[in-house]
C-alpha cells in the first residue's frame, strides 16, 4: 500500500510538472512566435491590423477596399513576399485591443498609427519595426476662439481618447506649464470626435496627423484650426511579435527599402530602368547585385517588387497624406534627411 501511495504521489508530481510545462509553453507560444512568414505563405495572405477608419492612413470605401499610408505598408510587405500587393487581409482594430490582438496572432503585423514606446515593447512582448511616420501630439480648436498657441488653453475642456499616450502627454503638458483644464476622456475615438463636434469640449487633442484626418469628419471642417504647437514625440511604427527575427527583418527592411528607393530616385514609374542600372547602390536595392533578399528568405527582387507595386516612401506619403491629398500634410520631419527632414534608412549593402 505504501509503495502504491509513493507511486501515486510521484505520478501526481510528474503530472503537475507536465501541466506546468504545458502552461508555460502555451504562454510562450502566445507571446512569442517564430513562424509568421511560414504561416503567411501557407495562408497566401498577410493579416494586417489597421485603424477602424482614419482618412489618409487606413480607411475602407463603400465596397470594402482599404487605402491609406498604413495600408500601403502592409501592401508593400505583401508585394515583397508574394509579388502581389493585394494578398492582404485588413482587420480593423480599436486602440484598446490592437496590441492584445497582435500578441494573440489575430494579425501578423499591426500597421495602425501606433507610437513606439519602451513599455509597449516590454509589457506586451512586441517589437516596433522601424519609424514609418514621425508625429507629435497637437491640438485642434474652433477658429472662433481666436487662439494661436496651446499656452492660451487655460481653463479649456479637452476631448481625448482614454488609454493612450495622448492622454498621458496631455496631463504632462498642462501640469508642466501650470495650465488648468478639464478632461473628457472616452474609450473610442469615434465618440471623442462626436463629443468635440457637438461642442461638449473646446479642444480636441491627438497626434497631429490624426487631427488633419479627423478634421475632415467634422460637420464644418473649415471652422477648425490645428495649432502649431507639438507637445510630444510620437514615432509611429508597424509592430510585430517578439522572438521572430525573420519577420521583424522583413517588415523593417520593407520600410527601409522604400526610403532608400526615394533617396536613390527609384520610383514605380522608372523601376524597369532601375533594373538596368549599373550604379552599385541601385543594383543592390533592386536585386541585380548581391543576395540581400535571399538572406531574409525573400527573392532577389523583393525591393523591386515593393517599388513596382506600391512605390517608394515619397510616393506613398504624397498620394495618401501629402500636399496633393485631401489631408495636405507637409512632409516636415518625414522629409528625407538630405532634404531637411529626419527620415533616414540604413543602406542595403
Amino acid at each position: 500500500m505504501a509503495i502504491f501511495s509513493r507511486t501515486f504521489g510521484t505520478g501526481l508530481l510528474i503530472g503537475a510538472a507536465i501541466a506546468v510545462a504545458i502552461a508555460a509553453a502555451a504562454i510562450t507560444y502566445e507571446r512569442y512566435d517564430t513562424r509568421t512568414l511560414k504561416r503567411t505563405v501557407k495562408r497566401d495572405a498577410v493579416l494586417c491590423g489597421v485603424n477602424t477608419g482614419l482618412p489618409g492612413f487606413s480607411i475602407p470605401d463603400d465596397k470594402g477596399n482599404w487605402s491609406g499610408f498604413d495600408v500601403d505598408i502592409c501592401r508593400a510587405v505583401a508585394a515583397a513576399i508574394f509579388n502581389d500587393p493585394n494578398k492582404v487581409k485588413f482587420i480593423p482594430l480599436d486602440a484598446s485591443e490592437r496590441f492584445k490582438e497582435l500578441r494573440n496572432r489575430k494579425v501578423d503585423i499591426l500597421s495602425r498609427n501606433s507610437t513606439w514606446s519602451m513599455s509597449r515593447e516590454t509589457e506586451y512582448g512586441l517589437n516596433f519595426a522601424a519609424v514609418a511616420y514621425y508625429d507629435g501630439e497637437g491640438f485642434m480648436v474652433r477658429q472662433s476662439r481666436k487662439i494661436d498657441s496651446a499656452l492660451e488653453l487655460d481653463g479649456s475642456k479637452v476631448c481625448v481618447q482614454a488609454g493612450t499616450t495622448t492622454q498621458l502627454n496631455l496631463a504632462d503638458y498642462f501640469r508642466a506649464n501650470n495650465i488648468k483644464y478639464q478632461e473628457l476622456n472616452l474609450p473610442k475615438l469615434d465618440d471623442v470626435i462626436k463629443a468635440y463636434d457637438s461642442g461638449q469640449c473646446d479642444v480636441l487633442t491627438t497626434d497631429v496627423s490624426q487631427l488633419y484626418a479627423l478634421r475632415l469628419r467634422l460637420t464644418k471642417p473649415g471652422e477648425h484650426v490645428i495649432l502649431p504647437d507639438v507637445i510630444s514625440k510620437e514615432p509611429l511604427a508597424p509592430v510585430v511579435r517578439q522572438r521572430d527575427d525573420e519577420w521583424l527583418l522583413i517588415v523593417k527592411w520593407t520600410i527601409y527599402a522604400m526610403l532608400n528607393a526615394e533617396e536613390l530616385g527609384v520610383t514605380s514609374k522608372n523601376i524597369d530602368d532601375a533594373l538596368k542600372s549599373k550604379k552599385p547602390d541601385v543594383m543592390r536595392l533592386v536585386g541585380t547585385e548581391g543576395a540581400y533578399g535571399e538572406e531574409i528568405d525573400l527573392s532577389k527582387d523583393w525591393a523591386a517588387r515593393i517599388i513596382r507595386h506600391v512605390g517608394n516612401y515619397g510616393e506613398v506619403y504624397e498620394r495618401n497624406v501629402g500636399i496633393g491629398s485631401k489631408l495636405a500634410i507637409p512632409r516636415g520631419l518625414n522629409q528625407l534627411w538630405n532634404a531637411g527632414g529626419i527620415q533616414y534608412a540604413p543602406p542595403i549593402r
